[in-house]
């Protein structure tokens, strides 16, 4: 239990790791949504917002509060997700625990703390008198589909946005995607014993395999982007056959294709299509496809956007220093706010544990962020006079 003298944000904080909100499309037995998202609606209320469910799916709200300013400024989106990861084996993990300067708890980190840090800004933004509005989108369904944030967007559009994802207090203006792809060989089923007769679909696997090795080797060499490194790819899935005395008459490969700016799903499936060519190079009646299952695009804004320089100052005046500009390698849905006209960066706080069996978030560091999105929010927003 925290202490008396705990402030705003590390008590909401505590307050929402205790809301189990495991994503249930990842553990069935998780709560999803509902009960965190009645505890936000509630807080906003009480602090004065406008307040609006946007539930695409049953059960699975987003939460949106809104600061509404006299009007003729800039807007400003604050994005955090309210589900998690399941619990693994945490010990104890929605009783969240204050101690040596952090909580710890699932979810404490990825990213209710990021959270609660929003809404506390977004409130202390209330008495400032900015021209322009401030919401606070506390999404459903980060965790796999982002549903929750792609609905959001569709029904409020700002100037500007900040996706408030852990990033250890830098500032990160650029993110790598992925391409899901399932490539597909096929065989002709027969008994063990009658070679002549059998097509071995795994057999003819080998040869993709083997280019989707050297594929990767030659990404790993290339090019690449600044802040993101470079693309890569690897086989994560692989099933076929039915018994040990079958010839298999289907072999298929899941594979993870992660991407740079300039990549995309239609390009990792011309790669695809080509190691397939090369294989028939060998295999001449070889029977083989190639399909993209699921694509989340890279996302990258500007080192001089206004969003990007907005954000910039405002850190370097609430943390007295420079925050370090970064890339990360994984998704989040600052692609979605980005591919909608919404410029965004992303800037959150420092901690460990994210999907880990140990858990936690610094608070110093979210006291932090509560400063920078209120600076930020005053440089985008406006004042009036």
């Amino acid at each position: 239990m925290f202490d008396g003298m705990a402030s705003e944000v590390e008590r909401l904080t505590w307050d929402l790791v205790a809301i189990e909100s495991v994503n249930p499309d990842l553990v069935a037995s998780g709560s999803g949504e509902a009960n965190i998202g009645t505890f936000v609606a509630d807080w906003f209320t009480n602090a004065g917002f406008e307040v609006e469910i946007v539930e695409p799916i049953k059960g699975r709200p987003s939460v949106v509060g809104t600061v509404r300013g006299s009007g003729g400024g800039r807007s400003l989106m604050l994005n955090a997700h309210m589900d998690t990861v399941g619990a693994g084996g945490m010990k104890d993990p929605f009783k969240p625990v204050s101690r040596d300067g952090r909580i710890y708890g699932r979810g404490a980190l990825d990213m209710k703390g990021s959270l609660a840090a929003s809404m506390v800004a977004a409130k202390k933004v209330r008495g400032l008198g900015l021209a322009g509005d401030v919401i606070v989108a506390a999404v459903a369904d980060e965790e796999v589909a982002s549903f929750g944030t792609s609905a959001v967007i569709e029904r409020f559009r700002t100037d500007a946005a900040i996706v408030t994802e852990p990033t250890q207090l830098r500032l990160c203006r650029a993110h790598k995607g992925f391409v899901w792809l399932e490539v597909e060989t096929q065989g002709v089923a027969a008994h063990g014993s009658r070679p002549d007769d059998g097509v071995d679909a795994i057999g003819r696997m080998g040869r993709i395999l083997t280019g989707l090795v050297n594929l990767d080797r030659r990404l790993r060499l290339g090019a690449g982007h600044r802040l993101l490194g470079r693309g890569s790819v690897h086989g994560s899935l692989i099933e076929g056959g039915q018994e040990w005395s079958t010839y298999p008459a289907r072999c298929a490969v899941k594979i993870e294709r992660r991407t740079i700016p300039g990549e995309n799903g239609a390009t990792a499936l011309k790669e695809m299509e080509a190691l397939i060519e090369i294989a028939r190079e060998d295999m001449p009646n070889l029977k083989a496809s190639a399909r993209v299952v699921l694509e989340r695009a890279p996302s990258e804004l500007a080192a001089d956007h206004p969003v990007e320089l907005a954000v910039a100052q405002a850190a370097r005046e609430a943390l007295g220093r420079d925050a370090e500009a970064i890339g990360v390698a994984y998704w989040m849905d600052m692609a979605l706010t980005n591919a909608a006209g919404i410029p965004t960066v992303a800037f959150g706080p420092s901690g460990e544990g994210e999907h880990a069996d140990v858990e936690w978030v610094d608070i110093v560091s979210l006291e932090a962020c509560v400063e920078v999105y209120v600076r930020a929010a005053k440089s985008l927003c406006g004042k009036t006079d």
